[in-house]
C-alpha cells in the first residue's frame, strides 16, 4: 500500500509519528501493529474505506492465535516443550492463576493429578511424559529470568488429592518464594476486590533479539489465556495493555514476601488441622 501510494518509509513514519525502523519492522512482519496503528497507516496513505477495513481485519486476525488442545495433543504426547520454549525466551513473565497453583510452581505429584483430570485423557505413557516435561520446565526458575506470580487463596486451597499433596505443594511455594528472581503475590479471600477476572493469563516480555524488536525499549510482549478448549495468544498492544492494567489492580490486593510466607504457613496449619479433625 505504501509503495503504491509512492510514499517512502521515512515519510510514512513522519505522518504516523513513529520511527522509520518501526515502519520497516511492521512491513517485514517482525513487529505487530495495533488496530489503531493499522487504521492510521491506511488513512495516512489515502486508502479507500474498503481497503482500510480489509487491512484492519487482516491485522486483527494476525494479532490473535487460537490453538485448541485436542489438535495439539493429537500431534504430540504433551505440550510442555512448547511452553518451556516460551518461558526460556522471555526475560520476564507475569502469571495470574485463580484456580490452581501455576504449572511452573507445581510439585510432581500435584502436576500428575492435574494432568490426570484433563477431559482429553492422557495415556499412561503420555501422562508420565507430561509430568516429566513440566518438571524439566522448572529449570528456568534458576536462571536470570524473572517471574511474577499472583495466585488467589481459592487456588491455594484447591486440593487435587489427599491433603498431604496440598501440604507438600504449599511447602514448595514457601521455598520458591525465597528466590530473588521470583515474586509470589497471594490474594486472600477476605480482602476487598480490586477487579474481576475469571480466567488465568500469562504476560510474556521478550528479550531483544529473541523474537522481539532489536530495540530493548520496543520489545513486543504478548499474552496467553488458557480456556477449557484452547490456548489463546494475543499480540495486540491494546490487549496487552488491558491485561497489564488488570495485573496491577490484582497485585494491589495481594500480600508478598514475608507476609506471603506467613500466609502460606497459616494456611498449611489450618489445612493440616482440618485433616486431622476429619480423620
Amino acid at each position: 500500500m505504501r509503495r503504491l501510494a509512492g510514499v517512502s518509509g521515512r515519510e510514512l513514519a513522519g505522518r504516523l509519528g513513529i520511527s522509520q525502523s518501526k515502519v520497516s519492522r511492521i512491513e517485514a512482519g517482525r513487529t505487530p501493529a495495533s488496530r489503531g496503528e493499522v487504521a492510521a497507516w491506511a488513512k495516512a496513505l489515502g486508502a479507500s474505506d474498503e481497503d482500510a477495513a480489509a487491512l484492519v481485519a487482516l491485522a486483527e486476525s494476525a494479532l490473535l492465535d487460537v490453538r485448541d488442545w485436542r489438535t495439539g495433543l493429537a500431534e504430540r504426547g504433551h505440550l510442555q516443550g512448547e511452553m518451556g520454549e516460551r518461558e526460556a525466551r522471555a526475560r520476564r513473565t507475569f502469571t495470574y492463576q485463580p484456580s490452581i497453583v501455576p504449572g511452573l510452581l507445581q510439585t510432581s505429584e500435584y502436576a500428575r493429578r492435574v494432568f490426570a483430570m484433563f477431559d482429553i485423557p492422557y495415556s499412561p505413557e503420555n501422562l508420565a511424559a507430561a509430568v516429566t516435561g513440566r518438571m524439566e520446565r522448572h529449570a528456568v526458575l534458576y536462571t536470570d529470568r524473572s517471574f511474577d506470580f499472583l495466585v488467589t487463596e481459592a487456588a491455594l486451597r484447591w486440593c487435587p488429592g489427599p491433603v498431604h499433596v496440598l501440604l507438600a505443594q504449599l511447602d514448595r511455594l514457601r521455598n520458591l518464594s525465597t528466590l530473588d528472581n521470583i515474586s509470589l503475590g497471594l490474594i486472600p479471600q477476605g480482602r476487598p476486590a480490586t477487579t474481576y477476572i475469571s480466567h488465568s493469563f500469562v504476560i510474556y516480555e521478550l528479550d531483544a533479539g529473541q523474537g522481539a524488536d532489536e530495540d530493548a525499549a520496543d520489545n513486543v510482549p504478548f499474552v496467553e489465556v488458557e480456556t477449557i478448549h484452547a490456548n489463546l495468544t494475543t499480540y495486540s498492544p491494546d490487549d496487552v495493555r488491558l491485561y497489564r492494567g488488570r495485573w496491577e489492580r490484582l497485585a494491589a490486593a495481594a500480600v508478598f514476601e514475608a507476609d506471603a510466607r506467613i500466609f502460606l504457613a497459616d494456611l498449611a496449619a489450618e489445612v493440616g488441622a482440618a485433616a486431622g479433625r476429619s480423620s
